[in-house]
């Protein structure tokens, strides 16, 4: 019971109710204690007419009208004169006086907590203004113990009453709390155990239904997760296939390349001076391709393959790149510009440069091509003391918003139409491999700037022959 939302709030409803009843129950006894002793008073002006219609009362008679009145004397005081309408022997001196002549509510509270505190069989005075005009006062005395027994008597009745609302209004606010509260969060949990039962499954996300403002929040945000997470799910799963597939073809291409590596060698020997220049490219080309099937597949059992660092002249791979995005660019109005020091040695697994260099070149002319206007790639090569730092800028279109915000996702970040998005996740994943970072650095309508940073060791390895 404790442990349940309903339960705390029908025990704070209880202990709420009794709260309200206590500050009521104080002011309550005290205007019962007014109430009573005003009756007194009416009831014996009341007995004292009698001695205005006969001067003389027989002691019985007399007796009889004070135990009717439930006082000991009666006193009035009319045009200053002080009167002794009805008297009786009074068992003890009179210890209070009361003055119920327009009293204030602190000075009723208070007189009336100490009636009800004080347990003595005391005899007390009560001074008020006489009804309809007769007098200018009457002043009784009495028992106070009567007075205290009907005080606890109306405050018995008025705590039974209190306890009696406090159970009905609880029971009540219950109710509504398991409708309006209790039963749609339940309803909440239901709709997220289910959707755990099966996330991919569309048609188990919550439909927002709630009326109270606050549940429907929880249930518009829910709705957004659950349509976000199984849309991921459902991505995870074609890129899980994907790469099933890709790895299988990586296999078959990879047994392809490998005979092709072999007629290029056949192809070396050749006297043609045309094949004699365009048969180391061509090798090359197909090594880089059996290399990157082999990563691929390779790839399909972890991440990256770590990189094997060496010593490499970036100016040598830059030439690389360069010289295969021309042949890509044919006749179109592009040009290249190289500036990297032809002593700048990277710390770096050669392979991966190219593979990192090449994809944001490409990347880069096919955007330009894209808008059809000639353009210039420009490669910055620098260093300090800390970094090589690599820069690739172009003159094409910049990069949409998109392709901004998904820009290292896989399938996402995609500028070109057809174009999978798979080159810069390559590279960045390439370029972390090396322990280094890659940075969008500028895309406007102007063109756009990568940058490549890669940290130098704290040690040096031997130069690599040139």
């Amino acid at each position: 019971m404790l442990n349940t939302l309903s339960g705390r709030f029908l025990i704070l409803t209880v202990i709420f109710v009794m709260l309200a009843e206590v500050f009521i129950f104080v002011p309550s006894v005290a205007r019962f204690r007014e109430d009573y002793l005003l009756a007194r008073l009416e009831r014996a002006q009341i007995a004292s007419l009698a001695v205005e219609a006969s001067d003389m009362l027989a002691p019985e008679l007399e007796a009889e009208l004070l135990k009717n009145a439930g006082v000991f004397n009666v006193v009035l005081r009319r045009d200053d004169m002080r009167q002794l309408a009805l008297s009786s022997a009074i068992p003890a001196p009179i210890a209070e006086t009361y003055d119920m002549r327009d009293p204030s509510g602190a000075v009723l509270i208070h007189d009336a907590l100490t009636t009800l505190m004080d347990t003595e069989p005391r005899i007390i005075r009560v001074i008020g203004n006489p009804v309809q005009g007769a007098g200018m006062l009457i002043e009784v005395t009495m028992m106070q113990m009567p007075l205290r027994s009907a005080m606890i008597d109306y405050g018995l009745n008025v705590l039974f009453l209190s306890a009696i609302i406090s159970v009905i209004t609880a029971l009540l606010l219950f109710l509504a709390v398991q409708a309006l509260i209790v039963r749609p969060i339940k309803g909440v949990i239901g709709h997220m155990q289910s959707y755990a039962a099966a996330p991919e499954d569309a048609r188990r996300i919550i439909e927002p239904s709630a009326g109270v403002r606050e549940l429907r929040d929880a249930e518009d945000a829910l709705q957004m997760l659950q349509t976000q997470l199984t849309s991921a799910l459902k991505q995870k799963d074609r890129l899980a296939q994907l790469g099933g597939a890709v790895a299988k073809v990586s296999h078959d291409l990879r047994n392809i390349l490998t005979s092709a590596q072999l007629f290029t060698d056949r192809i070396e020997g050749s006297d043609d001076p045309l094949v004699i220049r365009m048969a180391p490219k061509l090798v090359s080309s197909i090594t880089r391709a059996v290399h990157l099937c082999e990563s691929t597949l390779a790839f399909g059992r972890a991440d990256e393959p770590a990189p094997r660092l060496s010593r490499v002249n970036l100016a040598g791979i830059v030439d690389e790149v360069v010289e295969s995005e021309r042949l890509a660019a044919g006749d179109y109005p592009l040009s290249f510009a190289e500036d990297i020091p032809a002593t700048m040695t990277l710390r770096a697994d050669g392979e991966q440069i190219f593979r990192i260099l090449s994809n944001l070149v490409r990347n880069a002319r096919q955007a330009i091509m894209a808008t059809g206007d000639p353009g210039e790639i420009c490669l910055r090569g620098e260093e300090d003391d800390t970094v090589w730092r690599i820069t690739i800028s172009d003159t094409g279109p910049g990069l949409p918003a998109k392709a901004r915000d998904h820009l290292f996702q896989p399938f996402q970040g995609g500028v070109r139409k057809g174009g999978a998005g798979l080159g810069l996740v390559i590279s960045g994943d390439l370029v972390r491999g090396h322990g280094g970072r890659l940075t969008l650095h500028d895309t406007t309508a102007a063109g756009t700037v990568f940058v490549i940073e890669l940290p130098k060791a704290d040690f040096a390895l031997a130069p690599a022959a040139v």
